[in-house]
């Protein structure tokens, strides 16, 4: 339950910040509110949206964060319990991995399987 919570916070944080990201202007679009562009009479003041935008994508950011670790331990903590689900671990085997070199068939010269070969095949004259 708390997992599926978690996954829609994180993909609603993404897509929110990619939409904050892609608002903003760039550094350069603040050069013409320095010489009196009339950024004053905005809705965020003579600074602009610029700090506004810049720390509700810096809180966007912190959640994308910690969302991505709660999800991360969440994944780590499942495959633990798959590890410790009761399945048999495989024992060492003692036994050598090759047999010795006695024991080894030795193959005679190995023919290449051979097309059928049909006399109606038509030919290129």
């Amino acid at each position: 339950m708390i997992e599926t919570l978690i996954v829609v916070v994180h993909l609603l944080v993404a897509i929110a910040l990619v939409g904050l990201i892609l608002i903003q202007q760039g550094k350069g679009a603040e050069t013409g509110a320095s010489f009196g562009a009339g950024a004053s009479g905005t809705v965020f003041g003579s600074q602009g949206s610029a700090t506004f935008l810049s720390r509700l994508t810096a809180v966007l950011a912190t959640v994308f964060f910690l969302t991505s670790l709660g999800l991360a331990y969440y994944a780590s903590y499942k495959a633990s319990e798959i590890r410790d689900a009761g399945l048999p671990v495989p024992a060492l085997q003692s036994q050598p991995a090759a047999p010795a070199s006695d024991d080894v068939p030795v193959l005679d010269e190995v023919q290449a399987p051979q097309a059928p070969v049909s006399d109606d095949v038509p030919t290129l004259d």
